[in-house]
């Protein structure tokens, strides 16, 4: 089952050398099928869940999205999911999906970093790679694949904003790679975040009521002006994007400690692409251990949502 939501490799430009100047979105999931060769004869379903930029993803989507995506890995004929997706906020739908689905199944997000109507589009072979891992026995749970790649959802998260290698998963390393048509794991895996029982049903409906989680850096000069403007806009959830590991301007954690005071959930996560949070006895503030800060954004969402603890 192939699931479209939009994004650069449904994207159009005026001009075929134009790799910039497209805009996103524009081709249906089916047309998309059609102009791969390799899927002849392969048993495919295809679906347009939505068509979306990426970069205005939002909850009602991935709600609608995760939806679809149960259903059809609950279906006895689905070997496998694939969906088609923007790469700005692609490892944020990832890991959602991971959290609230934990499939048994392979379920691949896959995109683009060129439209489809460039000289050398990178979208035909980047959808013919998610399939055959899609399609594969030897992995299961939410996967990227993504320029020959194949990347665990908790990992991956984009590095570059043009080359076509854009995503890497840091220090935890590449899950395997696609050859020839065919899937070659490197390591033993994937090991993804267990996600709480039934998450997907528990969470509210009508995503305009999930928790409101926001995301602030620390950096030289920060003070907590915009923390207390949250506050005052009744967020729940705060996480701060902190410097090195974990640490977080003096004046900007004093606004964080009256929020957290005040009832509002406080997580730091490192604004650094490698490493993690390291935990000290003296810590005023939760971490995100290894999780990125729009990752760990997900993590408290959910974690509100469904009233789990600090």
């Amino acid at each position: 089952m192939v699931l479209g939501t939009g994004g650069t490799i449904a994207g159009t430009a005026r001009q075929a050398g134009d790799q910039v100047g497209y805009t996103a979105a524009q081709i249906g999931i089916d047309a998309l099928l059609e102009s791969v060769a390799t899927f002849h004869g392969v048993p495919l379903e295809a679906e347009q869940v939505a068509q979306v930029d990426s970069k205005d993803m939002d909850h009602a989507v991935w709600l609608q999205l995760a939806q679809r995506c149960a259903a059809a890995l609950e279906r006895s004929d689905v070997q496998g999911v694939v969906v088609t997706h923007g790469t700005d906020t692609l490892e944020e739908s990832a890991y959602f999906l991971q959290r609230v689905l934990a499939p048994r199944k392979p379920l691949v997000l896959t995109g683009a970093m060129r439209p489809a109507t460039a000289l050398l589009s990178d979208g035909p072979q980047n959808l013919a790679d998610a399939v055959a891992v899609a399609r594969s026995d030897q992995v299961a749970g939410v996967l990227v694949v993504f320029a020959g790649q194949v990347h665990e959802s908790e990992a991956v998260s984009k590095r570059h904003s043009f080359q076509l290698e854009a995503f890497s998963s840091g220090e935890r390393g590449l899950l395997g790679v696609v050859e020839g048509g065919a899937l070659r794991l490197l390591h033993a895996g994937p090991v993804c975040a267990a996600p709480a029982p039934g998450l997907l049903a528990r969470l509210p409906s009508d995503a305009r009521a999930w928790p409101r989680v926001a995301i602030v850096t620390s950096h030289a000069g920060a003070d907590g002006a915009v923390v207390d403007a949250l506050a005052n806009l009744g967020v729940a959830g705060i996480v701060v994007a902190a410097t090195g590991s974990g640490t977080v301007h003096r004046s900007l954690l004093e606004a964080l400690k009256r929020a957290r005071a005040a009832g509002i959930r406080v997580v730091r996560a490192s604004r650094c692409a490698q490493g993690r949070v390291l935990p000290r006895p003296d810590d005023e503030l939760p971490h995100a251990a290894g999780l990125s800060p729009v990752k760990a954004r997900i993590a408290l969402m959910l974690d509100l949502a469904i009233g789990a603890g600090e």
